[in-house]
């Protein structure tokens, strides 16, 4: 496995699969589905083959190992659409992964963009902990 040392605090490793695949959540002690709803954690997924593939999701499918891909979500159907988020290396991935998540920490990352119907409390949520907008 690559190193997450350098992953911003207040990124947690939500899961590490043997295989290389990893989920990373954003503060998921404020985006609980007590105070949002669950799919409104923000997450990073690193995975490796289909780009669609999400931890967990047909794990029958075949996988290819130098094909790994990044992705930020917002929701499932809200994410970051990045044209630099392949790469074919795993450890290149996880660089990209830590990097991504910490300008998403510092409030680099422009959300708002990401939706066609905007959750205002989430995003004064996100804003008050990114120090966005």
């Amino acid at each position: 496995m690559s190193d997450y040392a350098d992953l911003p605090e207040d990124w947690a490793i939500w899961s590490d699969e043997d295989d290389g695949r990893t989920v990373l959540a954003f503060r998921p002690d404020v985006f609980n589905a007590d105070d949002f709803p669950a799919p409104c954690l923000p997450t990073l997924y690193l995975t490796h083959g289909k780009r669609t593939r999400r931890p967990g999701a047909n794990p029958t499918d075949h996988v290819v190992d130098t094909d790994w891909h990044v992705t930020l979500y917002l929701e499932p159907d809200v994410y970051l659409r990045d044209e630099d988020n392949r790469f074919e290396r795993r450890a290149e991935a996880v660089d990209y992964a830590v990097d991504l998540a910490g300008r998403f920490a510092d409030g680099e990352i422009d959300y708002r963009d990401m939706y066609q119907v905007p959750r205002e409390e989430y995003f004064e949520k996100l804003d008050e902990l990114t120090g966005g907008e």
